[in-house]
């Protein structure tokens, strides 16, 4: 990953103002955080060589260098998370427990939304839009950036990014929750699940896991984890119980806040992280299951490491 650079005034004024909002852009874009700092920081490389007396909007114009070179990011990518031992799933982060509101949001109430909206959940359905898809969505849902300017962003006609955004929401909406649970809800969902595997009860489990529920372990080929995603109450508890059974209490578990939303950690005896354990909660049941056991993506789940939008 690339260092940041020495921050000169004034553009490097105007390009710490914005960071959070790229960056949490970027990493929307790529669900990798290595990833979104590397775009970032290019974009802060070419701000710097810019003629920045013709840029009428910084913000503007560093949100479309962004958004270019996430897409650009992310087709690259494209074949080599085709080729990942295993589900490739996003980088877990870990956040505040009160997420920033982007700039230009309404805040009563929205804080909740937007737990959803930094979650893995969201991450791995906007794995399966194209780039552009990604990019429109991203900054139509989640930023609010008006039609016109992704017109521009992306250099396509208003009505384009109209169809593309449509197209995006309902392929998102059909299997995202309509609604996002409180946090107390979830904590409390997520203390069920860990006490039902701990106390080897099968039908507490069962009780907890919705009809449709699917589970995925991200190992990358750097850890023991199921190579492909389990689907039903049934596979998933014994996947679950089964691997209590054979290795035992791995390490401790600890709380913490992992993208916006209570998650669990094992920590072992030298208090590293070897795994992290995400929650998609709709309507009282658990619809999937998200394990990281990829060491390489557990480096920033004990503190945020950069404030991000």
């Amino acid at each position: 990953m690339t260092e940041h650079a020495s921050l000169p005034d004034p553009a490097g004024e105007d390009f710490l103002l914005h960071r959070p909002r790229l960056l949490g852009l970027a990493y929307r874009m790529l669900g990798d955080m290595d990833e979104a700092e590397d775009v970032v920081q290019d974009a802060y490389l070419r701000w710097h060589q810019a003629d920045r007396e013709a840029v009428r909007s910084p913000e503007a114009w560093l949100v479309t260098v962004v958004t270019r070179l996430a897409v650009d990011r992310l087709r690259r990518l494209a074949t080599e998370r085709a080729a990942y031992p295993g589900p490739w799933l996003p980088e877990p982060i870990a956040t505040a427990e009160a997420p920033v509101v982007p700039s230009g949001l309404p805040t009563p109430d929205y804080r909740a939304e937007l737990t959803s909206d930094l979650s893995i959940a969201l991450l791995v359905l906007l794995e399966r839009l194209a780039p552009e898809e990604r990019a429109a969505f991203v900054l139509r849902e989640v930023f609010g950036t008006d039609y016109a300017e992704i017109a521009q962003i992306l250099e396509r006609s208003t009505d384009a990014i109209r169809q593309m955004v449509h197209r995006a929401r309902t392929r998102v909406h059909a299997e995202r929750r309509r609604v996002a649970i409180p946090p107390d809800e979830h904590e409390r969902m997520l203390e069920r699940f860990l006490t039902a595997l701990a106390a080897d009860d099968a039908p507490a489990l069962v009780a907890l896991l919705a009809p449709d529920v699917v589970l995925a372990t991200d190992g990358g080929g750097q850890a023991r984890a199921a190579r492909q995603w389990l689907a039903g109450p049934d596979r998933v508890s014994r996947f679950l119980f089964g691997v209590m059974r054979k290795f035992g209490h791995p390490g401790t578990p600890r709380f913490v806040w992992l993208n916006g939303q209570p998650a669990l950690l094992t920590v072992d005896d030298g208090g590293v992280v070897t795994a992290s354990t995400m929650l998609d909660v709709d309507e009282g049941r658990i619809r999937r299951i998200f394990i990281v056991r990829n060491p390489g993506k557990l480096r920033r789940v004990l503190e945020p490491v950069a404030p991000v939008e």
